[in-house]
């Protein structure tokens, strides 16, 4: 794997106006014409994504919208999914016209901005379309926005060095395992070979991991569950064992208790959300019965088998578990229904595909509604009568 994943990108999404030059400001600050640009109002229908590494900042995602007044039944469709964007953007750049400053469009952009707790910054453009004291009024209307021309040129570089120094405010380094085991420490990385792992690779999750333990000078050993045993005896001093979720029974089996053990969806619980939230939320299962409704929500879309993680072993260990056939739901890819309340317990998938702030926009909509919401690897740990072991690494 070469390029970053976007899941561990920042994303940056650029609002505004029909027409008032967001899509030119994309081209500008990458450089290329990414976005189609033209005078015709609502010529961004849907929103287009350019991953890029913003130099010196680091790899992001920046997205062109839609514009936000557009109108008729399609521009209404195109402003949800334009707004939609808001759960998955770390920082936001609204892009006002300067011929066309429409102060009450911007403030009702920023209540957004607000709800979803993103950091923002107003940019001001087609600058030479005005007369210089009209750009000096502007100026002392909105102090700390970037006043730029998109046709000119003028400020793009300036631009983009002050969105990488409000990007790095409260910027901390982000490890899935780096704060948890010292350098020159070992980590056992346990990867079933079954119907479920892709042809030749290995998945996102487990590659992200290899590559965070090689960032932080720890020593990382992978290996299949019928090798662990051997690996297990080769080694001495294991900090941690990781394994495949649907592993978790043989494996804890294999693995000392003086041994941490945990699994990848338990690590990226923390390295994505809030673990303890999820945590509370396996323990939801005490109250479910017959008429309970649950949801399991993958992000990613891939083909059902026999052995699939979130469509028959966690529905058959629940079913057996609670001692009843419960109601199950199942949605696929970036979807996350709106009647969430209409739930008792959501069941998320690691989200490996997806970045922090959609799987904490999701959190937060559940707690809100008053849902409870874990994920696979600690449903199954909870299931399979070993949390509190596969929790110690944190605590």
């Amino acid at each position: 794997m070469n390029n970053t994943p976007n899941a561990s990108r920042k994303y940056i999404a650029i609002f505004g106006k029909t027409n008032s030059g967001k899509s030119s400001l994309l081209n500008a600050i990458i450089g290329q014409e990414v976005s189609l640009v033209s005078s015709i109002n609502g010529t961004t229908t849907d929103p287009v994504k350019q991953a890029m590494e913003l130099i010196p900042f680091g790899p992001v995602v920046f997205i062109d919208t839609a514009g936000l007044n557009d109108s008729g039944e399609l521009g209404e469709l195109r402003v949800k999914r334009s707004l939609k964007i808001l759960q998955s953007t770390d920082f936001a750049i609204y892009v006002m016209d300067a011929t066309d400053l429409d102060e009450e469009a911007y403030l009702e952009a920023v209540k957004g901005f607000k709800k979803y707790s993103i950091r923002h910054m107003l940019v001001v453009n087609k600058i030479d379309q005005v007369s210089k004291e009209q750009l000096e009024n502007i100026k002392s209307r909105y102090n700390g926005a970037v006043f730029v021309s998109t046709d000119s040129n003028e400020n793009i570089l300036f631009l983009k060095d002050e969105l990488i120094k409000r990007l790095r405010v409260d910027e901390a380094e982000e490890t899935i395992v780096g704060d948890l085991i010292p350098p020159d420490g070992k980590i056992i990385l346990v990867v079933p070979v079954d119907s479920e792992a892709p042809k030749g690779r290995i998945i996102l999750p487990q590659v992200q991991l290899i590559r965070d333990c090689l960032d932080h000078g720890i020593k990382s050993y992978v290996v299949r569950d019928t090798e662990l045993a051997s690996a297990l005896a080769d080694l001495d001093n294991v900090n941690l064992v990781v394994t495949d979720s649907q592993a978790f029974r043989r494996v804890s089996e294999i693995v000392p208790e003086d041994i941490r053990l945990t699994s990848f969806s338990i690590l990226f619980a923390r390295y994505k959300g809030d673990l303890d939230t999820l945590v509370d939320g396996a323990a939801k299962v005490t109250e479910l019965n017959e008429n309970s409704r649950i949801l399991i929500s993958e992000a990613c879309a891939h083909n059902h088998s026999h052995e699939d993680i979130g469509r028959v072993k966690i529905p058959m260990l629940l079913n057996r578990h609670v001692g009843r056939e419960l109601k199950y739901e199942f949605k696929m890819g970036h979807d996350f229904p709106e009647d969430i309340a209409a739930y008792d317990l959501v069941i998320h998938c690691g989200s490996c595909m997806l970045n922090k702030k959609v799987m904490q926009t999701r959190m937060d909509f559940c707690i809100e509604k008053g849902v409870k919401i874990t994920n696979y690897g600690v449903i199954l740990a909870y299931l399979n009568g070993i949390l509190n072991r596969c929790l110690k690494i944190f605590r």
